[in-house]
């Protein structure tokens, strides 16, 4: 599912739910679902000083729903069972990032929704050897998204 819980900038929301259905199947993710939730800078900068300790705001985060030594929880009328966790992305600071490479928001949007959820199925650039990099370059050509420079992430 895709959210918008900011105002300041017009998304197209339809757009973005559907690159979010196409990247499931993509990674075969067809019983692992995860949310992507649109905020503002002020929104993610409090998410940022709260679960990383940087006050400062960033342009994605992502929380897994597990950290894979405990069990889900069982829930009432819900089933949480394979649920990945969630993508925030603050779409000001994703916008700046999109003038700055010269590509449309909606094409920085999808490159923040790939990167977010390639962390939520244990990807990290900042201890890996490069296997996340190679892996988000080779999804962005497949899935013909633009603005296929190699740029480091600020997660």
């Amino acid at each position: 599912m895709v959210f918008n819980r900011q105002r300041n900038i017009p998304i197209p929301l339809e757009s973005l739910r559907v690159f979010s259905r196409r990247l499931s199947r993509e990674l075969d993710l067809r019983r692992e679902p995860f949310d992507v939730t649109l905020v503002d800078d002020t929104e993610i900068h409090r998410l940022n000083a709260a679960f990383r300790g940087k006050r400062k705001p960033t342009d994605v985060l992502s929380f897994p729903w597990q950290d894979g030594e405990r069990e889900i929880p069982e829930t009432p009328g819900e089933n949480l069972s394979g649920f990945l966790g969630d993508v925030i992305i603050s779409v000001e600071a994703a916008r700046r990032n999109a003038r700055m490479e010269g590509h449309s928001l909606l094409t920085e949007i999808q490159q923040l929704m790939l990167h977010g959820l390639l962390h939520l199925l244990g990807y990290d650039h900042e201890t890996d050897r490069g296997e996340m990099n190679a892996m988000e370059m080779r999804l962005r050509q497949k899935l013909g998204i633009e603005g296929l420079r190699h740029r480091p992430s600020k997660i």
